[in-house]
């Protein structure tokens, strides 16, 4: 009975599934804030993107009137 216990003290596989689970959860929660954080910073750029476009696109249009 003491052999099993001391053999169940000194095993130390348990605990590095435990490292795992909080290492991949540290790097769950970093992931996450860095999202949060360049969700805030790319939120305009669709705007920049859409206005760059309708513009080429305008002067492909006035481009296309002139050759006709």
């Amino acid at each position: 009975m003491v052999r099993n216990l001391i053999k169940f003290l000194k095993d130390e596989s348990g605990q590095t599934a435990a490292e795992m689970v909080l290492l991949f959860g540290g790097v769950l929660v970093i992931t996450v804030v860095a999202l949060a954080f360049y969700n805030n910073y790319t939120s305009g750029i669709g705007e920049g993107v859409e206005s760059e476009a309708e513009s080429l696109t305008n002067n492909i249009t006035s481009l296309k009137d002139k050759f006709q």
